[in-house]
């Protein structure tokens, strides 16, 4: 369907009949669409370059290539990677050839060009290479992800941001004042407070506000030969609006990635907001709890040594409870792990000894660390020398001599304790047994 041509239908939704036709009529991207801006300088030179336009939903991804597009006067072909095959894309190219000989440009708009899969994206890419199409890309999720990098390096991604609540607001007000395809005939009142709460309800979608919008316009009552948009009308509008997300796409994890590091930031609050914005919005709070356990370690540590266990206890405790109670428990963990003080020595520690066994993989145990089971393995002198540490003075068998570590391999410290909470104790529990080492080198055999 062209939008050009179809948006005057009274019958269709409000959000469609109000798609912009010019980019002066564009609300939001400015960063793109604004004066000098490279989007607006592709429209007034009528030359387009293949481009991946990656936003969230109701942001203008469509209308923006149909108006630039409408501006090269290039021939626009439509398609969904959803709905489309091989096939189609085949079809679409015979169509550009056709187009070619006549001296028009074709610009292939693909909605949601991260479900092309490997067979279809090799079936475009010749084309796009040749310029025979110009591609515009439509996508709500990472391309850098979803789209093959010979593709990918022929477009530039240009990201569009969710609209703000003035931006909405600016929406909706044309939408009430444009009397051929708004709601200009109607002389709609309505007060600024209300277009705001309706922006907020929208999460930065101008498709949804547009739409709340005219579901709201339902609800008018007349003053004085007037309609008015009440406040008290949108409750039964907007209801239970949740900041609902794809589970699979970058918001998912962004918000995940946002709870992580406002935890080690030290900040509760911040912590809190993104998890509530991700169970509410969908998430599993199980989710939220693996990545509050990881950071117990990562991140806690023996800093705070109770960390790490009262997590467990928060998802035992879920599990348990309930989700409706099992959150509190999951807070009650992030609040801790938030305030807690912070070491990432065992993190790091993990990381010395993975990466020194990766350049020492042939490393042998010290024969008097290892068992001795049979006859055999004590004739080879299997566990001889080894010396049982809570017989020892102090609890400790100091020495180098028996220090546990392989012959064969420099000894290197991986475990470097922090002066923070808890672990200023471990190092200086460590240091003194150092120490202690250091005498009993010191001594005679």
């Amino acid at each position: 369907m062209d939008l050009f041509s179809h948006a005057s239908q009274d019958s269709a939704p409000l959000a469609f009949r109000m798609r912009p036709r010019r980019l002066d009529d564009y609300i939001g991207q400015q960063a793109l669409v604004g004066p000098g801006k490279p989007l607006r300088r592709m429209a007034e030179s009528g030359t387009l370059r293949s481009m991946i336009l990656w936003g969230p939903p109701g942001v203008g991804k469509t209308t923006l290539a149909e108006i630039l597009a409408a501006a090269s006067d290039a021939q626009l072909e439509h398609l969904s990677a959803v709905m489309a095959g091989v096939k189609d894309i085949r079809a679409a190219v015979e169509r550009a050839r056709a187009a070619q000989a006549q001296q028009r440009p074709t610009v292939l708009f693909l909605d949601e060009i991260h479900r092309l899969n490997k067979s279809q994206q090799d079936a475009l890419l010749p084309h796009v290479e040749s310029g025979l199409l110009t591609l515009i890309g439509a996508t709500t999720e990472n391309p850098s992800f979803e789209v093959n990098s010979a593709l990918l390096s022929r477009a530039r991604v240009y990201v569009l941001k969710k609209l703000d609540e003035a931006e909405l607001t600016d929406v909706m007000r044309h939408a009430l004042q444009d009397p051929d395809r708004g709601l200009g005939r109607r002389n709609i009142q309505v007060d600024d407070d209300v277009l705001a709460i309706l922006a907020r309800a929208s999460s930065g979608d101008a498709r949804r506000a547009l739409g709340l919008l005219e579901t709201a316009c339902d609800f008018t009552v007349e003053e004085q030969g007037l309609e008015r948009l009440a406040k008290d009308a949108l409750a039964e509008v907007i209801g239970h609006q949740a900041s609902a997300f794809d589970k699979q796409g970058d918001h998912y994890y962004d918000l995940l990635s946002a709870i992580h590091k406002s935890v080690r930031s030290s900040r509760p609050d911040a912590a809190l907001l993104y998890m509530a914005q991700f169970m509410q919005g969908g998430g599993d709070p199980l989710d939220v709890i693996r990545r509050l356990a990881a950071i117990a370690s990562e991140d806690v540590g023996n800093a705070e040594p109770r960390a790490l266990p009262l997590v467990m206890a928060a998802w035992d405790a879920y599990l348990r409870l309930g989700d409706y109670e099992g959150q509190r428990a999951i807070a009650h963990a992030a609040i801790h792990l938030a305030v807690a003080p912070k070491s990432n020595a065992i993190d790091q520690a993990w990381k010395r000894a993975k990466g020194f066994v990766a350049e020492h993989p042939d490393i042998e145990v010290p024969t008097y660390l290892r068992n001795a089971p049979t006859r055999l393995m004590a004739s080879l002198g299997h566990g001889e020398g080894y010396r049982y540490a809570h017989n020892e003075p102090n609890g400790y068998p100091a020495g180098s001599a028996h220090d546990c570590w392989p012959d064969t391999v420099p000894h290197t410290r991986f475990f470097i304790p922090s002066e923070q909470g808890q672990e200023k104790r471990f190092k200086q529990m460590l240091d003194y047994r150092a120490e202690l080492d250091a005498q009993a080198d010191r001594q005679p055999e």
